[in-house]
């Protein structure tokens, strides 16, 4: 399954892998952030990563400083570095890094209906939208009243067209109906995604089936608790779960019943990946969950860049030729912006003694 990549990989794939490596390089470190926290003003954190990748984005910006601007900063030097490998890029990998950017799209899509719902201006809508999610007719999404107008109007044009085909009924948009859209287009953009990736082969496949499948049994869980005390049926909870995963499909079903975290949490222990992430968990508690769901995607993501999955070892001299590092580069960049955006805001409203609650170390 693996060697022949190296074949032919590097004739189209090997100056951008080399580019992505090499960015990978310039993440934050331990000792970067045991610094970022010291500071006292967003000016000190200024300071500290103009020695940074960052540096050129941030070098103009006047004081004072606001938490939103760094953030923003930030995340245009990862838009900057995305669109230079997209446009560098050959197919298949030009389609996979469109995948890539599919998920922005939903969380702006949901973004734009939730706020229009709740009389929010568009334009200030727009601002808050993440920019690799972008596309010409999202402004326009606050017109539709119901899912049927949302795809007919807006979407039908976009990439998330096929993943509406579960979404489209005639119901008004309120909270809930909105939460399940969301929901409902992640499970058909993520079951899409490990289809493409499985057509690909190879380590491309063997890498990003484990990374794709533990998002897949995050959002399971995360649909769990968050529909425990609501009106959501347990056979409509068991819709939003995706098809595949290490939960799929026995997980699933205890999932679908499970009516408090503890539960959860039972059902949880008994697959061994995720015992060590509910280890970290008090009964009854689910405040840290996302940390730890996020630390534990951290370790996946840095493992992608030695091509290893939790469950396969791959020998030194095949650690290249997949395009798995990727999705793991832009996930541990977008981990690294969070982690900016926590300490700043500690930073910000003087709760420094909380700097360390959110802060994911990546290396």
């Amino acid at each position: 399954m693996y060697g022949f990549e190296a074949m032919t990989f590097n004739i189209h794939g090997g100056y951008l892998e080399a580019i992505v490596r090499g960015h990978r390089s310039g993440l934050l470190t331990a000792a970067d952030y045991n610094n970022l926290c010291q500071c006292e003003t967003l000016d000190d954190i200024k300071m500290h990563l103009s020695a940074t990748e960052y540096g050129p984005y941030l070098q103009n910006e006047p004081s004072p400083l606001h938490t939103t601007t760094i953030v923003e900063k930030c995340t245009l030097k990862l838009v900057d570095e995305y669109k230079h490998m997209l446009c560098q890029a050959t197919e298949p990998l030009s389609t996979f890094l469109e995948y890539i950017t599919y998920g922005h799209m939903i969380d702006n899509v949901v973004l734009i209906v939730t706020g229009t719902l709740h009389e929010r201006d568009v334009q200030e809508l727009l601002e808050k939208c993440h920019p690799l999610g972008m596309f010409d007719s999202i402004a326009t999404l606050a017109v539709a009243q119901n899912m049927r107008e949302l795809y007919r109007l807006v979407l039908v044009d976009t990439p998330l067209a096929p993943y509406f085909s579960e979404c489209i009924t005639s119901d008004d948009l309120d909270d809930m109906n909105i939460e399940i859209m969301r929901n409902t287009l992640y499970k058909a953009y993520l079951e899409d995604f490990y289809r493409f990736c499985q057509k690909l082969g190879g380590a491309t496949a063997e890498i990003m089936s484990d990374l794709l499948a533990f998002e897949a049994d995050r959002r399971a869980v995360n649909i769990t608790i968050n529909s425990i005390g609501t009106e959501l049926t347990r056979d409509d909870r068991r819709k939003l779960y995706s098809s595949f995963g290490l939960l799929y499909p026995y997980g699933h079903e205890e999932l679908a019943v499970c009516e408090d975290i503890d539960q959860v949490r039972g059902c949880m222990e008994k697959y061994p990946p995720y015992q060590s992430i509910f280890s970290k968990l008090s009964y009854g508690e689910s405040q840290l969950l996302d940390k730890a769901f996020y630390e534990e995607e951290v370790k996946r993501l840095c493992l992608a860049f030695e091509q290893q999955s939790l469950n396969t070892f791959v020998s030194p001299s095949d650690l290249q030729f997949h395009y798995g590092v990727f999705f793991a580069y832009m996930r541990l960049r977008e981990q690294e912006i969070r982690n900016l955006m926590w300490i700043s805001e500690c930073v910000a409203q003087n709760q420094k003694s909380r700097v360390h609650d959110s802060v994911v170390f990546i290396f």
